[in-house]
């Protein structure tokens, strides 16, 4: 058994992937986080678009986000601060050219019809 992409410790296949697969719906914004982290990591740009707020999705196009992902070896994850409604974390990975990187954002998530979605974020 492969090790989730998020860092929860747990089998992919118990964690994340039934998120990204459409088995069930990420209860917490911080859940639905981890499971869009594990996206980026496994290259699924349509469950990334699908869980995009569709107030903000026409700023998030699948061909960009796929490249971004493929371009990208992902390394770690790590959860900061988590509320309700946002989760600040910082996610390791190595560019195309092999470097370290870190993305450090303040991401904003909205619960509607029992769904969870990405709305934005603030990048540090």
């Amino acid at each position: 058994m492969i090790k989730c992409y998020c860092g929860s410790q747990q089998d992919f296949d118990n964690c994340c992937k039934p998120y990204i697969e459409g088995i069930k719906k990420a209860p917490t914004a911080e859940a639905l986080m981890r499971s869009r982290y594990s996206a980026f990591a496994t290259h699924k740009a349509d469950y990334l678009v699908a869980t995009t707020h569709f107030s903000t999705r026409k700023h998030h196009k699948k061909a960009a986000i796929l490249e971004w992902a493929q371009s990208n070896q992902w390394i770690r994850l790590s959860v900061l601060e988590s509320t309700k409604n946002t989760v600040t974390f910082k996610a390791f990975y190595l560019d195309d050219e092999l470097k370290a990187q870190i993305h450090y954002e303040h991401s904003i998530f909205i619960l509607e019809d029992g769904s969870w979605f990405y709305v934005d974020g603030q990048f540090y």
